[in-house]
Protein backbone atom coordinates (compact mmCIF):
# COMPACT_ATOMS: atom_id res chain seq x y z
CA UNK A 1 0.00 0.00 0.00
CA UNK A 2 0.89 3.55 -0.38
CA UNK A 3 0.36 6.95 -1.97
CA UNK A 4 1.31 9.45 -3.66
CA UNK A 5 0.64 12.85 -4.45
CA UNK A 6 2.57 16.00 -6.86
CA UNK A 7 1.66 19.91 -6.05
CA UNK A 8 2.84 21.27 -8.91
CA UNK A 9 2.59 25.14 -8.05
CA UNK A 10 3.63 25.16 -4.33
CA UNK A 11 4.96 29.40 -4.69
CA UNK A 12 7.32 28.21 -7.59
CA UNK A 13 8.39 25.09 -6.74
CA UNK A 14 7.13 21.85 -7.45
CA UNK A 15 6.45 19.20 -4.55
CA UNK A 16 5.69 15.41 -4.15
CA UNK A 17 4.99 13.56 -0.93
CA UNK A 18 4.47 10.06 -0.54
CA UNK A 19 3.46 7.57 1.89
CA UNK A 20 5.09 4.44 2.40
CA UNK A 21 2.59 1.83 3.47
CA UNK A 22 3.48 -1.83 4.92
CA UNK A 23 2.83 -4.92 7.27
CA UNK A 24 6.44 -5.04 8.43
CA UNK A 25 9.66 -2.71 9.11
CA UNK A 26 11.82 -2.47 6.07
CA UNK A 27 14.59 -1.03 7.41
CA UNK A 28 14.98 1.84 5.57
CA UNK A 29 18.06 4.30 5.40
CA UNK A 30 18.73 7.55 3.56
CA UNK A 31 21.51 6.92 0.34
CA UNK A 32 23.87 9.46 -1.13
CA UNK A 33 24.80 8.28 -4.81
CA UNK A 34 27.25 9.97 -6.93
CA UNK A 35 27.49 10.46 -10.41
CA UNK A 36 29.80 7.58 -11.85
CA UNK A 37 28.88 4.22 -10.02
CA UNK A 38 28.41 0.84 -12.84
CA UNK A 39 25.23 -0.85 -11.91
CA UNK A 40 23.55 -3.93 -13.67
CA UNK A 41 24.14 -7.62 -13.91
CA UNK A 42 24.94 -10.52 -15.64
CA UNK A 43 21.65 -11.32 -17.79
CA UNK A 44 20.68 -7.45 -17.32
CA UNK A 45 20.88 -3.88 -18.22
CA UNK A 46 24.17 -2.47 -17.14
CA UNK A 47 25.16 1.46 -17.08
CA UNK A 48 27.05 3.74 -15.43
CA UNK A 49 25.09 6.15 -13.36
CA UNK A 50 24.49 9.68 -14.96
CA UNK A 51 23.24 11.72 -12.39
CA UNK A 52 23.74 11.50 -8.41
CA UNK A 53 20.86 10.91 -6.11
CA UNK A 54 19.65 10.47 -3.10
CA UNK A 55 17.33 7.62 -1.98
CA UNK A 56 15.91 5.99 0.79
CA UNK A 57 16.24 2.24 0.47
CA UNK A 58 14.44 -0.84 2.01
CA UNK A 59 17.01 -3.48 3.45
CA UNK A 60 19.76 -1.66 1.91
CA UNK A 61 19.15 -3.77 -1.09
CA UNK A 62 16.26 -1.33 -2.95
CA UNK A 63 15.69 1.88 -3.49
CA UNK A 64 12.30 2.42 -3.00
CA UNK A 65 12.04 6.24 -3.04
CA UNK A 66 14.25 8.98 -3.91
CA UNK A 67 15.23 12.16 -6.06
CA UNK A 68 18.25 13.08 -8.42
CA UNK A 69 20.35 16.36 -8.79
CA UNK A 70 18.31 16.55 -12.14
CA UNK A 71 14.92 16.68 -10.32
CA UNK A 72 14.08 13.80 -11.11
CA UNK A 73 12.05 11.65 -8.83
CA UNK A 74 11.01 8.42 -8.47
CA UNK A 75 8.35 6.34 -5.79
CA UNK A 76 7.97 2.91 -5.75
CA UNK A 77 4.49 1.45 -4.70
CA UNK A 78 2.63 -1.72 -4.27
CA UNK A 79 0.11 -2.99 -6.95
CA UNK A 80 -1.63 -6.33 -6.90
CA UNK A 81 -1.84 -6.96 -10.34
CA UNK A 82 1.30 -6.42 -11.51
CA UNK A 83 2.51 -8.97 -13.79
CA UNK A 84 6.32 -8.90 -15.29
CA UNK A 85 5.78 -12.00 -17.29
CA UNK A 86 7.73 -14.27 -18.89
CA UNK A 87 11.35 -13.94 -19.36
CA UNK A 88 11.85 -13.00 -22.78
CA UNK A 89 15.89 -12.97 -23.34
CA UNK A 90 15.37 -10.91 -26.38
CA UNK A 91 14.39 -7.94 -24.80
CA UNK A 92 16.75 -5.87 -22.28
CA UNK A 93 16.17 -6.82 -18.34
CA UNK A 94 15.85 -4.77 -15.59
CA UNK A 95 16.03 -6.17 -12.13
CA UNK A 96 13.74 -5.31 -10.04
CA UNK A 97 15.32 -3.94 -6.93
CA UNK A 98 16.81 -1.40 -9.37
CA UNK A 99 13.83 -0.13 -11.81
CA UNK A 100 13.73 3.36 -9.90
CA UNK A 101 17.20 3.33 -9.80
CA UNK A 102 17.57 3.44 -13.11
CA UNK A 103 15.36 6.08 -14.26
CA UNK A 104 17.16 7.98 -11.19
CA UNK A 105 20.71 7.60 -12.63
CA UNK A 106 20.33 8.26 -16.57
CA UNK A 107 17.39 10.63 -17.30
CA UNK A 108 16.44 14.19 -16.62
CA UNK A 109 12.84 14.29 -17.29
CA UNK A 110 10.03 12.67 -17.30
CA UNK A 111 9.41 12.91 -20.72
CA UNK A 112 12.69 11.44 -21.63
CA UNK A 113 11.95 8.43 -19.48
CA UNK A 114 8.83 7.51 -21.25
CA UNK A 115 10.41 7.58 -24.29
CA UNK A 116 13.17 5.43 -23.45
CA UNK A 117 10.43 2.65 -21.64
CA UNK A 118 8.33 2.81 -25.04
CA UNK A 119 11.58 2.81 -27.45
CA UNK A 120 13.32 -0.16 -25.17
CA UNK A 121 10.48 -2.10 -24.68
CA UNK A 122 12.59 -3.35 -21.26
CA UNK A 123 11.65 -6.04 -19.09
CA UNK A 124 10.91 -5.98 -15.58
CA UNK A 125 13.10 -8.92 -13.96
CA UNK A 126 11.47 -10.20 -10.26
CA UNK A 127 13.71 -10.47 -7.56
CA UNK A 128 12.52 -12.19 -4.27
CA UNK A 129 11.75 -10.62 -0.67
CA UNK A 130 14.18 -11.33 1.24
CA UNK A 131 11.48 -11.61 4.39
CA UNK A 132 8.75 -13.61 2.53
CA UNK A 133 11.02 -15.15 -0.26
CA UNK A 134 8.11 -14.03 -2.64
CA UNK A 135 8.96 -11.00 -5.59
CA UNK A 136 7.17 -7.76 -4.50
CA UNK A 137 4.26 -6.73 -6.93
CA UNK A 138 4.88 -2.79 -7.86
CA UNK A 139 4.22 -0.10 -9.73
CA UNK A 140 6.16 3.32 -10.37
CA UNK A 141 5.83 7.00 -10.66
CA UNK A 142 8.06 9.64 -11.79
CA UNK A 143 8.22 13.20 -11.82
CA UNK A 144 10.01 16.09 -12.48
CA UNK A 145 11.30 19.88 -11.28
CA UNK A 146 8.75 20.91 -15.03
CA UNK A 147 5.73 19.41 -12.95
CA UNK A 148 5.32 16.55 -15.50
CA UNK A 149 4.52 12.90 -14.23
CA UNK A 150 4.18 9.46 -15.55
CA UNK A 151 2.50 6.25 -13.99
CA UNK A 152 4.55 3.10 -15.46
CA UNK A 153 2.74 -0.67 -14.29
CA UNK A 154 3.32 -3.62 -15.89
CA UNK A 155 0.11 -5.71 -17.05
CA UNK A 156 0.57 -8.94 -18.77
CA UNK A 157 4.14 -8.99 -19.26
CA UNK A 158 4.09 -5.34 -20.87
CA UNK A 159 4.74 -1.52 -19.57
CA UNK A 160 1.39 0.27 -19.61
CA UNK A 161 2.25 4.22 -19.46
CA UNK A 162 -0.25 7.10 -18.15
CA UNK A 163 1.88 10.24 -18.94
CA UNK A 164 0.80 14.01 -18.23
CA UNK A 165 1.03 16.70 -15.58
CA UNK A 166 -2.57 15.89 -14.86
CA UNK A 167 -1.48 12.75 -13.33
CA UNK A 168 -0.78 13.98 -9.97
CA UNK A 169 -2.03 11.11 -7.44
CA UNK A 170 -1.30 7.10 -7.38
CA UNK A 171 -2.25 4.64 -4.81
CA UNK A 172 -2.82 0.78 -5.28
CA UNK A 173 -5.27 -1.38 -6.33
CA UNK A 174 -6.93 -1.76 -8.96
CA UNK A 175 -4.56 -0.43 -11.79
CA UNK A 176 -4.38 3.24 -13.17
CA UNK A 177 -6.89 3.43 -15.35
CA UNK A 178 -9.61 1.65 -13.83
CA UNK A 179 -8.74 4.15 -10.74
CA UNK A 180 -9.16 7.35 -13.23
CA UNK A 181 -13.00 5.88 -13.80
CA UNK A 182 -13.65 5.37 -10.14
CA UNK A 183 -12.72 9.10 -9.21
CA UNK A 184 -15.31 9.98 -11.69
CA UNK A 185 -18.10 8.31 -9.06
CA UNK A 186 -16.76 11.50 -6.42
CA UNK A 187 -18.02 14.99 -5.69
CA UNK A 188 -16.16 18.01 -7.53
CA UNK A 189 -14.72 14.91 -10.32
CA UNK A 190 -17.74 14.37 -12.14
CA UNK A 191 -19.92 12.31 -9.95
CA UNK A 192 -22.43 12.52 -6.58
CA UNK A 193 -20.55 10.51 -4.19
CA UNK A 194 -19.51 12.27 -0.76
CA UNK A 195 -15.61 12.49 -0.83
CA UNK A 196 -14.91 9.18 0.92
CA UNK A 197 -12.87 8.11 4.69
CA UNK A 198 -12.01 4.34 4.54
CA UNK A 199 -7.93 3.17 3.89
CA UNK A 200 -8.96 1.41 1.13
CA UNK A 201 -6.94 2.58 -1.97
CA UNK A 202 -9.44 4.35 -4.60
CA UNK A 203 -10.50 5.88 -1.31
CA UNK A 204 -7.00 7.30 -0.51
CA UNK A 205 -6.72 8.09 -4.41
CA UNK A 206 -9.97 10.24 -3.92
CA UNK A 207 -8.92 12.19 -1.16
CA UNK A 208 -5.02 12.59 -2.42
CA UNK A 209 -6.54 14.36 -5.41
CA UNK A 210 -9.16 16.40 -3.69
CA UNK A 211 -6.95 17.72 -0.54
CA UNK A 212 -3.43 18.42 -2.93
CA UNK A 213 -6.11 20.66 -5.20
CA UNK A 214 -7.19 22.71 -2.07
CA UNK A 215 -4.06 23.70 -0.52
CA UNK A 216 -3.59 27.69 0.09
CA UNK A 217 -0.65 29.23 -1.70
CA UNK A 218 2.39 28.98 0.19
CA UNK A 219 4.36 32.01 1.26
CA UNK A 220 7.56 29.73 2.14
CA UNK A 221 9.47 26.63 1.49
CA UNK A 222 8.77 25.28 4.97
CA UNK A 223 5.07 26.36 4.69
CA UNK A 224 4.80 24.27 1.40
CA UNK A 225 6.46 21.31 2.73
CA UNK A 226 3.93 21.38 5.85
CA UNK A 227 0.93 21.79 3.18
CA UNK A 228 2.42 18.31 1.05
CA UNK A 229 2.58 16.59 4.72
CA UNK A 230 -0.47 17.42 5.75
CA UNK A 231 -2.30 15.75 2.45
CA UNK A 232 -0.24 12.49 3.25
CA UNK A 233 -1.38 12.29 6.68
CA UNK A 234 -4.91 12.53 5.45
CA UNK A 235 -3.88 9.88 3.33
CA UNK A 236 -1.97 7.67 5.82
CA UNK A 237 -3.23 4.46 7.89
CA UNK A 238 -3.05 4.45 11.29
CA UNK A 239 -1.42 1.68 13.52
CA UNK A 240 -3.89 -1.07 14.16
CA UNK A 241 -3.97 -4.29 15.15
CA UNK A 242 -4.59 -6.27 11.34
CA UNK A 243 -8.02 -7.74 10.77
CA UNK A 244 -7.81 -11.55 10.28
CA UNK A 245 -9.86 -11.09 6.71
CA UNK A 246 -6.54 -8.91 5.88
CA UNK A 247 -3.67 -9.95 7.50
CA UNK A 248 -1.11 -8.05 5.61
CA UNK A 249 -2.72 -4.56 5.97
CA UNK A 250 -0.56 -1.76 6.03
CA UNK A 251 0.10 0.97 7.81
CA UNK A 252 1.86 4.00 6.68
CA UNK A 253 5.60 3.40 8.61
CA UNK A 254 7.31 6.42 6.75
CA UNK A 255 6.67 9.37 4.62
CA UNK A 256 8.28 11.81 2.20
CA UNK A 257 7.89 15.16 0.63
CA UNK A 258 10.72 15.93 -1.94
CA UNK A 259 11.22 19.29 -3.30
CA UNK A 260 12.02 19.01 -7.13
CA UNK A 261 12.75 22.59 -8.18
CA UNK A 262 14.81 23.17 -5.02
CA UNK A 263 15.72 19.55 -4.20
CA UNK A 264 15.24 19.45 -1.01
CA UNK A 265 14.29 15.69 0.34
CA UNK A 266 12.19 15.59 3.47
CA UNK A 267 12.15 12.03 5.19
CA UNK A 268 9.12 11.60 8.24
CA UNK A 269 9.42 7.84 10.18
CA UNK A 270 6.24 7.52 12.05
CA UNK A 271 8.46 5.36 14.61
CA UNK A 272 11.24 7.65 14.94
CA UNK A 273 10.46 11.56 16.71
CA UNK A 274 11.84 13.61 14.58
CA UNK A 275 11.71 14.86 10.60
CA UNK A 276 14.98 14.63 8.89
CA UNK A 277 15.95 16.57 5.61
CA UNK A 278 18.65 16.45 2.95
CA UNK A 279 19.94 19.14 0.69
CA UNK A 280 20.91 18.09 -2.65
CA UNK A 281 23.38 20.63 -3.46
CA UNK A 282 25.11 20.48 -0.05
CA UNK A 283 26.55 16.81 -0.67
CA UNK A 284 29.12 15.75 -3.01
CA UNK A 285 27.81 14.03 -5.82
CA UNK A 286 30.43 14.27 -8.51
CA UNK A 287 31.69 11.08 -10.01
CA UNK A 288 34.61 9.55 -7.70
CA UNK A 289 33.30 10.85 -4.67
CA UNK A 290 32.15 8.61 -1.82
CA UNK A 291 28.35 7.30 -1.31
CA UNK A 292 26.79 8.24 1.76
CA UNK A 293 24.78 6.44 4.31
CA UNK A 294 22.13 7.95 6.96
CA UNK A 295 21.56 5.23 9.54
CA UNK A 296 17.73 5.82 10.24
CA UNK A 297 17.25 2.31 12.19
CA UNK A 298 20.43 2.88 14.60
CA UNK A 299 20.18 3.98 18.33
CA UNK A 300 20.95 7.89 17.53
CA UNK A 301 17.64 7.92 14.88
CA UNK A 302 15.38 6.59 17.78
CA UNK A 303 16.77 8.40 20.50
CA UNK A 304 15.80 11.41 18.37
CA UNK A 305 20.02 12.08 17.75
CA UNK A 306 19.19 13.15 14.13
CA UNK A 307 16.84 16.02 13.25
CA UNK A 308 16.39 18.77 10.68
CA UNK A 309 19.33 19.51 8.39
CA UNK A 310 21.56 16.18 8.32
CA UNK A 311 23.00 16.65 5.15
CA UNK A 312 26.51 16.36 6.36
CA UNK A 313 25.70 13.59 8.70
CA UNK A 314 26.00 10.23 5.89
CA UNK A 315 29.00 7.98 6.81
CA UNK A 316 31.21 7.32 3.93
CA UNK A 317 30.59 3.60 2.66
CA UNK A 318 30.48 1.44 -0.26
CA UNK A 319 28.21 1.87 -3.10
CA UNK A 320 24.41 0.24 -2.22
CA UNK A 321 24.53 -3.00 -3.45
CA UNK A 322 21.39 -3.72 -4.66
CA UNK A 323 19.93 -7.07 -4.69
CA UNK A 324 19.68 -8.60 -8.02
CA UNK A 325 19.15 -12.29 -8.13
CA UNK A 326 15.73 -14.09 -8.08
Amino acid sequence: MCTRAVWADAAGSVLVGRNMDFHEDLMTNLWSLPRGIERGDEGSLTWTAKYGSVVAACFDMMSADGINEAGLAGHILWLAEADYGTRDESRPGLPLSLWMQYFLDNFETVADAVAWVEESKVQLIPVNNPSDGQPPALHLALDDASGDSAIIEYVDGEAKVWHSPDYKVMTNSPTFDQQLELIRDVEGFGGDKPLPGTNDAPDRFARASYYVDSLPEPKSQVEAIAGMFSVMRNAAQPFRVPDPDKPFASQTIWQTVTDLTRKRYVFESTTRPNIVWVDLDALDLSEGASSGRLDLVGDKALEGGLAGNVSSRFEPTEPLKFLTKV
